[in-house]
């Protein structure tokens, strides 16, 4: 079922972006992406991909259809260079891996991250769509993750027979992945609280986004994996501070009162999660083990990663170890191929001097982009998405890629017909 499930969204999505009119391929586009982003986790979870990184090209694929429809922005230009600059790393792997199945599945792995990054901020770079667009692509993220954490709470079993401690926990993970299970529900977290401020205008709409939220936070807070919560809650809190600085005096009312309601939401749903794992979950969050003693690395142990990539840079300044030549360096010196949770630090050591400036880039050009373009209400929650995910899971999975792209988006707000303006103008 997985694997025919994986075949209906390819046929389905590219369907839509054929046949769509022009003036919607961009968005047809866009939707398919955000569906592949939603569901890349559940396909791993359920061997339904043919292989674990086919979402990572299938973004790539419907991004290049719309390339070939609509084009791209000549103002876009410095991720042309960030593409040619990840091919130094390539040459130099080529050369100290060795050109077999190895160098293959290991390139592909480290690179396929940034080229999906790439390609789609290429695309995506002052591309013009509407608000109502960009609302009803953050909801196609969610329907995916919603199913994913169905999937998830049936095939967990009971609490108490698999909590033994306080590590990140694959038997409440959908036996898979707790950090890119934990990373997919933050987003969906914060897909939810976008539906529940912006498009729920209902009490009825409230009540069914703050329960799918309720449920959503849970299941992120249980799998024991952190990054994706913290991730959740600073794009969540990004999201709101621009929110609220755009609004009006009697929307910024609404949305303090709106914000306390979900900030009992939130606290709710942690007291449940904590009765439920009988505090495990506390000394998860406070850095103890299940006997509440304090852990010595808060980190458990990207710290030390992050510390030899960085000592990778300063020995290999200029071309770097090549791509993924950190973790063969791992296999030859303690037997263990670890792969890295931060991409900068990955990149420095892996691309030398040319990640200094792959990093430069892609820091420098959206904050060059928003100086001239604030309309993009979502800006700080994608780029800060993108940013947080990067430094605790690296780019195991295509959402920072294609989030950090939808921060390139260049926002049109509907115009009120003038008779409208002027009626409530008299009001």
């Amino acid at each position: 079922m997985a694997k025919l499930y994986f075949f209906t969204v390819v046929i389905y999505f590219l369907f839509r972006i054929i046949v769509s009119p022009p003036p919607m391929k961009t968005f047809e586009v866009l939707k398919a992406c955000a569906y592949v982003v939603g569901v890349e986790v559940l396909f791993r979870m359920t061997d339904g991909g043919v292989f674990y990184e086919a979402s990572k090209y299938l973004v790539i694929l419907f991004i290049l259809f719309g390339m070939f429809y609509k084009g791209i922005s000549g103002k876009g230009y410095p991720y042309f260079i960030y593409l040619i600059l990840l091919v130094p790393g390539v040459i130099v792997a080529s050369n100290s891996i060795g050109l077999d199945a190895n160098f293959r599945t290991n390139v592909a792995f480290v690179l396929s991250g940034p080229v999906c990054l790439g390609v789609s901020a290429l695309y995506c770079f002052d591309k013009k769509i509407s608000k109502k667009q960009i609302l009803d692509i953050i909801k196609v993220f969610s329907f995916p993750i919603i199913a994913m954490t169905v999937y998830v709470y049936l095939y967990t079993p009971k609490l108490e027979d698999v909590l033994r401690g306080t590590e990140s926990n694959y038997a409440t993970s959908g036996g898979f992945g707790p950090n890119q299970t934990s990373t997919i529900l933050g987003l969906g977290m914060f897909c939810l609280v976008v539906r529940f401020f912006l498009k729920s205008p209902t009490m009825l709409l409230k009540i069914v986004n703050a329960s799918i939220f309720m449920f959503m936070s849970y299941r992120a807070i249980i799998t024991f994996s952190r990054g994706g919560v913290f991730a959740a809650i600073i794009i969540i809190a990004l999201f709101l501070f621009t929110l609220y600085k755009k609004s009006s005096l009697n929307q910024k009312n609404q949305i303090i009162t709106t914000a306390i309601l979900l900030g009992f939401i939130a606290i709710g749903t942690w007291l449940y999660s904590a009765q439920q794992t009988d505090g495990l979950i506390e000394n998860r969050y406070t850095n103890k083990d299940a006997l509440g003693r304090e852990k010595e690395d808060v980190s458990t142990g990207r710290v030390d990663l992050f510390v030899s990539e960085l000592d990778g840079f300063i020995n290999h300044p200029f071309l770097g170890v090549g791509a993924s030549g950190m973790k063969e360096f791992r296999i030859e010196t303690s037997g263990k191929g670890v792969v890295s949770h931060n991409e900068i630090s990955r990149v420095l050591s892996e691309h030398g001097l040319f990640g200094v400036v792959i990093i430069l880039i892609l820091v420098i050009k959206p904050l060059g982009f928003r100086s001239r373009n604030k309309r993009n209400i979502f800006f700080y929650a994608f780029l800060g998405f993108w940013f947080a995910t990067i430094n605790h899971s690296a780019m195991r999975i295509a959402a920072p890629s294609f989030i950090y792209a939808l921060a390139l988006l260049n926002i049109r707000y509907e115009k009120r017909p003038i008779h409208r303006k002027r009626v409530i103008e008299q009001r």
